[in-house]
């Protein structure tokens, strides 16, 4: 460590002087009028307001301020991840985000206030990652990983993260931030947790890497007497910079013993000409003396509106500034006529044609990758549920869809008998068989799925009907036989009374559509059988009583269509489809609520290399979805596949690829794991009941029809319905017309999703 009069010597080399281009170009970072609001445009919340600030390369600078100044937002502002909404920011010779700049990249290290890490990822492993998007070999990384397990008194570097003490997490999170030896170390409160030991070495060590101009440091810290080693410091309140200059001129300049009084004297000054609303505040103020200052380092004539805020944060009196005022202004001294305050000339780079086309890297790939696939092996138990999910759902839809119901109750009246001390006999049709109710009911409950229940009155029938113990009433008049034989034998002769006497009479109740349909179906069905069976048995030809209308062999599917059939490809789409938006949706959030995901983006991985290393490794896991789904439905329940399995399978994939990206979209557009259920929750029964899969889209009203052509899963599902029943191929128009609709639902939600990521920042 320097000695103190050398340190001294160096914060003199760093105090500002007059700007001329050769000293603008050895600034590591200048930001001028820089202003950040948050809020609308009537109620702005003001982060920064006309904030100016200067770290000249290789210096450290301590950033200090209450909780809530804009210290987090002005750091990310310049590690590129926010805008400002007016002002100038340079950063390592060029603006944050500009091609070539390397910054987002890593020219800067980031430690943000979360820890940041994957908790089920070792020491070692953590490096790793953090290395290779650094562009650093495995022997690199390795050679550091001793070195920082003793600087930092870490545990073996072989335990996993989430099993460390918060203190020791903090720690690894600084250690990976250092790793590569960045130009410009960000690194926002890194010290909480840490005993005061090792907070000296870190220092030590942060002043050691700055010594010849390696290494620039912006740091902040709740600990402001430890920032008497940094070769400046900037004093924020509110979004203002109170002062800007090297601790001991501050201390000497107002004759304090540490900064902790100079930044309250400072809050004081900026509080200094206003009504007092806080007791305490003006208890605090009332015994500070203001010295005057003559010099350059701050500006006391000061006068703050009514609505400022008063001391705040840990420095003094625990009351917040208040937002809504619109004439803060800060006590640091504004640029004069005879400084320039433009941002130096960019430092140009060189960038070739090929630079322009090139989407991703190749060790920020490789680590992403690596890193996905890591955290799936040590989720196996999580893996194999994803996997099995689908798999459950698909059994539960072959076993409980599209079959036919059994069992339906009915309440039978047949007055050809008298019941209950007479029941239906059983006998063989013939000419003289008399009582043909019987053999017609017989008929009906033994080849259907109608369940009889005899009673005494119709009466008594319609009360279990209207209790819910029955589907239907059925009525026998009690010359049923005599009359039905009327009709067959006179036929159009037959007298008026005999036509009415042998109609059966049929009272359902239609409150369920579905089940009226099938015991209409099954009614109707059964006497046509057993009308064929009477004229047989009387050597009557049969066909005399058929209707006019002869079903052959179906050109696709079966002569008894299952609903199953009809239902399958959509469901199996669907389920493929959402399935992909959960995971990929809640593997991004996860890892943007805990930090990792904007660390990630600071190192320099782009969103589009974000998105595919997530495509890349997912798409492992929806094949494995997608291969255990179609074998449980055409395998094991055997249901209809004529077409080409390579057909099948691609489309399937398609599906999960679409839901996949559609899932990044909900990832990037919300900001919580609640707002992305909402979203994913409200878009599946939209899909389901437009996309023709559980309903014929000719159904529709004709304005939907044109709303569900063009939704994801419509030509999808008709493709996928077609090969499977039809055996259609791709050369077919309606199968590649599902094909081209994925592909390009695919291009659209990846398109959004790289655009939000890129352009949403604060």
């Amino acid at each position: 460590m320097e000695r103190p009069s050398d340190i001294e010597l160096r914060r003199r080399q760093f105090k500002t002087q007059p700007s001329t281009l050769h000293s603008r170009r050895q600034q590591a970072v200048c930001v001028r009028r820089a202003v950040k609001r948050y809020g609308t445009k009537n109620n702005p919340y003001v982060v920064l307001d006309n904030l100016n600030m200067t770290v000249p390369k290789g210096c450290i600078y301590g950033l200090l301020g209450a909780s809530g100044c804009g210290k987090t937002t002005l750091l990310n502002c310049i590690v590129g991840r926010k805008r400002l909404n007016s002002g100038e920011l340079w950063v390592l010779g060029g603006t944050p985000g500009s091609r070539g700049s390397g910054v987002p990249g890593p020219r800067v290290g980031y430690m943000p206030q979360e820890i940041a890490l994957y908790g089920e990822f070792t020491i070692r492993e953590t490096f790793k990652y953090f290395g290779w998007i650094s562009n650093m070999t495995t022997e690199e990384v390795e050679s550091k990983v001793d070195f920082f397990v003793n600087f930092l008194m870490l545990p073996d570097a072989d335990r996993q993260v989430k099993n460390l003490s918060g203190g020791q997490q903090r720690r690894v999170s600084l250690a990976a931030t250092l790793l590569h030896e960045p130009e410009l170390l960000i690194l926002d409160e890194p010290t909480v947790g840490v005993d005061p030991l090792l907070r000296t070495n870190i220092w030590n060590h942060l002043v050691e890497i700055t010594k010849f101009g390696r290494t620039t440091v912006i740091i902040t810290t709740h600990y402001i007497d430890e920032t008497r080693q940094a070769h400046l410091i900037g004093l924020m309140r509110g979004g203002y910079f109170l002062a800007e200059e090297s601790p001991e001129r501050l201390i000497n300049q107002f004759g304090v013993d540490n900064l902790e009084d100079v930044f309250l004297k400072l809050s004081v000054m900026q509080n200094m000409g206003k009504r007092r609303r806080s007791s305490i505040a003006k208890t605090v103020t009332e015994a500070i003396t203001v010295p005057e200052i003559h010099g350059g380092t701050v500006n006391p004539a000061v006068v703050l509106d009514d609505e400022a805020g008063e001391i705040s944060g840990e420095f003094g009196d625990s009351v917040s500034i208040n937002s809504r005022s619109t004439r803060r202004v800060s006590i640091a001294p504004e640029p004069t006529v005879d400084t320039p305050v433009e941002l130096p000339p960019e430092d140009d780079s060189e960038v070739s044609c090929k630079d322009y086309l090139k989407i991703v890297k190749a060790n920020h790939m490789r680590a992403l990758i690596w890193k996905n696939f890591l955290w799936m092996w040590r989720n196996i138990p999580m893996m194999l549920f994803i996997i099995g999910l689908p798999i459950g759902q698909a059994i539960l839809f072959c076993l409980s869809i599209g079959h036919d119901p059994v069992g339906i109750k009915v309440s039978v009246v047949n007055n050809e008998i008298n019941f209950p001390t007479e029941v239906c006999p059983v006998r063989t049709l013939n000419c003289n068989t008399t009582k043909l109710s019987c053999n017609y009911l017989n008929v009906v409950a033994n080849n259907y799925s109608i369940s009889m229940e005899y009673v005494e009155n119709e009466k008594k029938a319609r009360e279990m009907v209207e209790k819910g113990k029955s589907w239907a009433v059925i009525v026998v008049p009690h010359n049923f036989t005599d009359a039905l034989w009327s009709r067959i034998e006179n036929t159009r002769d037959a007298p008026l009374e005999d036509v009415l006497a042998s109609t059966i009479s049929v009272y359902p109740d239609k409150s369920n559509e579905n089940i009226a349909t099938f015991l209409t179906r099954d009614m109707l069905y059964g006497f046509l059988g057993f009308m064929e069976d009477i004229l047989r048995s009387c050597d009557f030809d049969p066909r005399s009583i058929t209707l006019p209308l002869a079903y052959k062999k179906p050109i696709y599917g079966y002569a008894n269509p299952d609903f199953t059939d009809f239902a399958a490809p959509g469901v199996i789409l669907t389920i493929i489809f959402f399935m992909a938006v959960a995971l990929t949706s809640g593997s991004m959030i996860m890892e943007r609520n805990e930090g990792i995901l904007e660390r990630s983006l600071v190192n320099g991985i782009s969103g589009t290399e974000l998105l595919f290393s997530q495509i890349i490794t997912q798409f492992v896991i929806m094949m494995g979805q997608t291969i255990m789904v179609l074998i449980v439905t055409f395998f094991v329940f055997n249901l209809t596949q004529v077409g080409s399995w390579g057909t099948v399978i691609t489309i399937t994939l398609l599906a999960g690829i679409c839901g996949m990206c559609f899932g990044f979209v909900v990832a990037c557009v919300c900001d919580n794991e609640r707002s992305a259920t909402y979203l994913a929750l409200g878009s599946f029964l939209p899909i389901v009941m437009l996309c023709g899969i559980i309903w014929p889209i000719e159904a529709m009203n004709d304005y939907l029809k044109w709303v569900s052509v063009v939704l994801p899963l419509t030509q999808a599902t008709e493709s996928f319905r077609c090969v499977l029943a039809r055996g259609w191929g791709i050369s077919n128009p309606v199968v590649y017309n599902g094909f081209i609709s994925l592909t390009v639902w695919i291009l659209i939600f990846l398109t959004i999703s790289i655009l939000v990521l890129k352009f949403k920042k604060g």
